[in-house]
């Protein structure tokens, strides 16, 4: 067979440990020969690619980014480009195409499969956000490198008596905010899916340090915003790919925090640092684990499909199923943090 593999989307660490491991297992397994298309789905509009050996992909485990670059299309630019996408398919040869990606990259996955082009998905992205999967690779990184943060702004933190809100990446969904806020043991932690009221947010901050404590940290999910009245808050605005583009949550409540509290609060945007780099040994395994079945669901024709974690399993499920909603933290399980905050 041949099988043409793309990497879309924002970078997330564990996207060579995928591409690796498609390539083993195709070539060394079933004899397949494997091209590699460059930046995303432009690398498939544009026929540009190149051959994947196990030459091409030695020594990229454990390297962040991605070999094959990746870049953002426009949905109407790809929408209009289907027939131009299958036509390359035919010429090329190709057999299957694996395209690795988040929500974005499987709603275009969706659509060139229903197009009836033989794609098998592979889910990333570092927000764990995709809801038929139990986890996505470069998640484990992300909160790994946030948490980390967290240890180390504590001490700055108390050593000048500042209050320090911390912004983690979470477009919709807080699931890096919560565990890396728990992990780190902070004393607030805000996320997307509940708007936070500020006055309640200065109290409890304001009551730490009544209590002689000389510090706090506040995680903030970059897609955090207050209850309606409750502060002025100048929200973004929208980029062409119509996703948010965000004002900057942290900059915004540190200014009101200081106002309300007569504390020094810093803001501390972490930003892409948790997306680069090294993935962690967990990354590497299920990223590895996700391009092993993605080459077996290709040689059982299981197209229209994506890999998923489900339990220590891994499984598939249909594209259509994985784009409907987001994976969004529940109310229960914020609750749980806050027990231990």
């Amino acid at each position: 067979m041949r099988i043409g593999v793309l990497t879309s989307g924002g970078d997330c660490p564990g996207l060579n440990a995928v591409i690796r491991s498609v390539v083993h297992r195709a070539v060394v397994d079933h004899g397949d020969e494997v091209i590699g298309f460059h930046d995303g789905w432009k690398g498939l509009l544009e026929c540009d690619y190149r051959k994947l050996d196990l030459d091409a992909v030695s020594g990229i485990l454990a390297r962040g980014g991605t070999i094959l670059g990746s870049s953002r299309v426009r949905p109407e630019h790809l929408r209009g480009g289907v027939e131009t996408a299958k036509g390359h398919v035919a010429d090329l040869g190709l057999d299957a195409i694996i395209p690795i990606g988040g929500e974005g990259t499987l709603k275009a996955a969706r659509l060139l499969s229903d197009a009836g082009l033989p794609i098998v998905g592979v889910p990333k992205t570092i927000d764990n956000d995709i809801a038929s999967t139990d986890v996505t690779f470069g998640f484990d990184t992300a909160v790994t490198v946030a948490t980390e943060a967290l240890d180390r702004l504590k001490t700055t933190a108390e050593s000048h008596q500042r209050v320090l809100i911390v912004e983690v990446m979470g477009r919709h969904t807080g699931w890096i905010a919560l565990h890396s806020g728990m992990a780190a043991g902070a004393h607030a932690i805000l996320v997307p899916e509940r708007p936070f009221d500020v006055a309640e947010l200065a109290r409890v901050v304001g009551e730490r340090f009544e209590a002689g404590k000389k510090f706090a940290i506040v995680v903030v999910s970059e897609g955090a915003k207050p209850r309606p009245g409750t502060m002025d808050f100048a929200p973004g605005s929208t980029d062409v790919y119509g996703h948010e583009r965000f004002s900057g949550v942290a900059n915004q409540l540190s200014v009101e925090l200081e106002e309300r509290l007569g504390k020094e609060a810093r803001p501390v945007i972490l930003g892409h640092v948790q997306r680069g780099g090294t993935p962690t040994a967990y990354d590497r395994v299920l990223a590895t684990r996700f391009g092993w079945h993605a080459v077996e669901a290709v040689h059982n024709g299981r197209f229209g499909m994506m890999t998923a974690l489900r339990g220590t399993d891994i499984t598939l499920m249909p594209l259509a199923e994985a784009v409907q909603h987001l994976k969004t933290v529940p109310a229960e399980r914020y609750t749980e943090a806050e027990c231990v905050l």
